[in-house]
């Protein structure tokens, strides 16, 4: 066994703490040097420890779209109002009218913009001042000026009949939906991809350019009873082609009533009329002669034409007058009478209506020029029963098909129509 030396009990028992204590100091006094240095050399200005930050408070950079200056702005192209190293505390945008142009504010105050579109050809000004988090304030001032187009179009929605779709109105289950510009579409793509239909239930459908200034929309099948339908034409600020832009947009909604579908069925001179699949009448008729007039070297076409029909509208009475179909009234066949009950279904006019004199043969034979000739009671009944967009098929009548230029949207097959779009993919 080693023996240690014996302490010196008078002199090793005092002096220990002493050294102890100094020694704690000593450490103490290095930590707190290191810490000091720490927080002043703390990279990115934030002490990872404590969390402190050296960062310089910064000024307010505040930026506004489009720039000052600017020019033929698209009406529809963002403007904006941002700030950087702040907030804004007033955005104000006037008009050259001096009207003041209403904004939201994101809820931290950073961004501005416009809630309304803006006009073509008016020049506007913006005013932004803002604080940055050093407590300076800014400011920002920019004038800009929209483009100012060289003609513009409206957009109508109408039935094939021309009169105007009704918001909230009831139509036929056959009804189709005509976008009517007021000047002619040189880009009709362009157009097309701003013209919307919506329905619910929903349904595929499309468009079919009837000319430069109509595109007709039907679905495939005949709506189903109930179906909501809502056309929109968001057009305003578009490039049409040749320095034309939309006007204005153009929104209607409209409802589907009962699926009234009636079968003009020529080798039985009857009209069945169906209410949602039912039978509710059956209307002894007489449709056209066949055969045609030369009217001036012009034959005119006295057949009632095979297809299917839509009601276009309705009058009590009507006065016809065969030379608005190219046959003068004073000619063999001529006429211009006074008619009442009458139910129109085709552009060049062809109705079915009250014809008293023909009863003899309806139900029996053809004696008209093309219309569909009833007794008083059932044309009066047809014409209390049909709405617009109401479907009417006429069969077995012979002579040329109904086009589309009479009113034959629904003649066309779905291969067909959706060629007339276009939208359609090259081939």
């Amino acid at each position: 066994m080693i023996r240690m030396p014996a302490r010196d009990a008078s002199s090793d028992s005092a002096a220990w703490p002493r050294r102890f204590v100094l020694a704690v100091l000593v450490f103490v006094g290095l930590m707190g040097a290191i810490e000091t240095a720490s927080l002043t050399r703390c990279p990115h200005g934030v002490c990872p420890r404590h969390g402190l930050s050296a960062k310089t408070p910064a000024a307010a950079q505040i930026t506004i779209t489009p720039g000052a200056g600017a020019h033929d702005v698209d009406p529809l192209a963002p403007v904006l109002v941002k700030v950087d190293g702040g907030t804004l505390t007033d955005v104000r945008m006037v008009n050259d009218s001096g009207k003041s142009v209403q904004g939201v504010m994101t809820p931290d105050n950073t961004v501005w913009k416009p809630t309304v579109p803006l006009g073509y050809g008016r020049t506007y000004t913006l005013i932004a001042t803002g604080q940055g988090s050093n407590g300076v304030a800014a400011k920002q001032v920019s004038s800009f000026s929209t483009l100012r187009p060289s003609n513009q179009t409206k957009v109508s929605f109408t039935t094939t009949a021309e009169a105007a779709l009704h918001d909230g109105g009831t139509y036929g289950v056959g009804t189709v939906v005509v976008a009517h510009f007021d000047e002619q579409i040189s880009d009709r793509a362009a157009a097309e991809r701003q013209l919307k239909v919506t329905t619910n239930p929903p349904v595929p459908g499309s468009w079919f350019w009837v000319d430069g200034q109509n595109a007709h929309w039907r679905p495939e099948r005949y709506y189903a009873p109930g179906t909501t339908v809502t056309a929109e034409a968001k057009i305003y600020g578009i490039a049409l082609g040749d320095g034309l832009f939309g006007q204005d947009d153009t929104r209607v909604s409209f409802r589907i009533g009962d699926a009234h579908v009636s079968i003009a069925d020529d080798a039985t001179h009857q009209v069945s009329v169906f209410n949602n699949g039912a039978l509710v009448r059956t209307m002894p008729t007489s449709m056209g002669m066949g055969g045609t007039d030369d009217v001036a070297g012009h034959a005119i076409s006295l057949w009632t034409p095979p297809g299917i029909y839509t009601v276009l509208s309705k009058g009590n009475p009507v006065v016809m007058d065969s030379s608005t179909f190219g046959l003068p009234k004073n000619s063999r066949l001529g006429y211009r009478v006074t008619i009442n009950w009458a139910t129109k279904i085709s552009t060049d006019g062809i109705y079915l209506h009250e014809l008293d004199a023909t009863v003899w043969a309806q139900g029996h034979r053809d004696t008209s020029h093309g219309c569909l000739n009833l007794n008083a009671d059932n044309a009066k009944w047809f014409y209390n029963f049909s709405v617009p967009g109401d479907v009417v098929e006429v069969r077995n009548s012979g002579g040329p098909p109904l086009t589309l230029a009479q009113n034959g949207d629904w003649t066309l097959s779905w291969d067909q129509w959706r060629k007339g779009s276009a939208l359609q993919p090259a081939s």
